[in-house]
This record gives structure tokens, sequence and C-alpha cells, in this order.
């Protein structure tokens, strides 16, 4: 880390667990606003961060962000865009908390960008069950508060990062966590729905004298 840097160690591995775990809810909007606020001077932006501030990149990062915050308020569209996500948000995450560390040593970035990379990796696969589970209600007002709740906590994580590194991280273990206790949760709860959907199934199959096709014995 640079002798004049305005981070001390700290917040720098803040910063970089809060852009692993945000990326891993909202990748589009961490790279919009942390570029745009980059862009404006409002922060400053450690490493490898200020190439988010160049036009080029604000310009994709935020019509991406577009599609996103609309996508994320569809049920089961944002089932099928996390889906498609697992394979962005993760190495994003992992590559943005590596940049933070763009300064310093290579060992820094490369601990970072295993830090960033698993708490993506958890935030997401949290997000993503939460979702399914989620869309099992016919109404859209569940799917519409955990999104604009997820959009909350994204921002107040960022915030904290820059403003308050030790809050950040304390906030960061808490959510750790939740994700521990709360994702075995939901692969049993996504099993029990999977079990049920293909248990209909072969009702209709019986009902109806066996697979499509086939002639009853």
């Amino acid at each position: 880390m640079p002798a004049d840097s305005p981070f001390d160690v700290w917040q720098l591995v803040a910063i970089a667990a809060a852009l692993g775990w945000a990326s891993g809810i909202r990748l589009y909007a961490v790279l919009f606003i942390v570029g745009g606020l980059g862009y404006l001077g409002w922060v400053p932006l450690p490493g490898g961060l200020s190439v988010l501030t160049h036009p080029f990149v604000l310009a994709a990062s935020g019509f991406m962000f577009a599609v996103e915050f609309f996508a994320d308020k569809i049920p089961g569209v944002d089932t099928v865009w996390d889906a498609i996500q697992t394979f962005v948000r993760i190495p994003a995450g992992a590559a943005l908390a590596a940049s933070v560390f763009g300064d310093g040593s290579a060992a820094a970035a490369l601990a970072a960008a295993i830090l960033g990379g698993t708490l993506a990796a958890g935030s997401h696969f949290t997000k993503a069950g939460s979702r399914m589970a989620i869309n099992t209600s016919p109404e859209p007002f569940s799917n519409w508060a955990a999104s604009f709740g997820e959009d909350l906590a994204v921002g107040v994580v960022l915030w904290l990062a820059w403003e308050h590194p030790y809050v950040a991280l304390a906030v960061l273990l808490l959510l750790v966590l939740l994700m521990i206790w709360l994702v075995p949760k939901l692969v049993r709860l996504i099993g029990r729905m999977f079990d049920r959907v293909a248990g209909l199934g072969g009702v209709r199959s019986d009902m109806t004298g066996g697979p499509r096709g086939g002639s009853p014995t």
C-alpha cells in the first residue's frame, strides 16, 4: 500500500469484503455506483478500482444496472436472471476485491480475491435460494419487498465500508453467520419443492395411464 494512500489496511479489507458480498446480490449496481461516485470525486477509490470511473465502463454498468433493477422485480424472471448471473457475479466479486489491493502485493490481491469470491458466492446463492422460495407465493409484493430490501442492504454495506469500516466488517460477519444458518434451510426447502413437483407429475402420469405415447397394460 502506498505511503500516501488515504486507506489503512483494515479499511481496504472492509471495502474488498463489502464489494465481494454486494457483488453477489447487485453486481451492476456496485459497478455503477462505486464508479460514479469515484468519477464525481465524492469518494476515493483504492487500487485498481479507478477503472470503474471510465466513461465506457460507466455506460455499460449503468445500462446493465437498469436491466437488472427491473428484471429483479419480476417474479420468475428474477430466478432466471439469478441462474444466468451465477457465472458472472462470483468471478466479478473476486476480481473487484482483488482490485482493491491492486497497488499492493500479489499475495494481498490473491487473498482478497479468495475473500471476495467466497462472499459473492455465499450472498448470491442465499439470494437466489430465497427468491425461489418467495416466488412460490402468487402475489408479487413479497418479491418487491425482498428486492428493494436487497437494494437498501447493498447501499448501506458499501457506505459503511467507506465511512465506518470496522462497523462494516462487524455487519458482514453477522451476514456471513446468517448465510451459514440460512443456506441449509433453503436447500431443504427447495428440495421439498422439487419433490412435490415431481410427485404431482407422477400422479398425473398415473391418472392418464402412463407416460405420454404409451398404452396402459
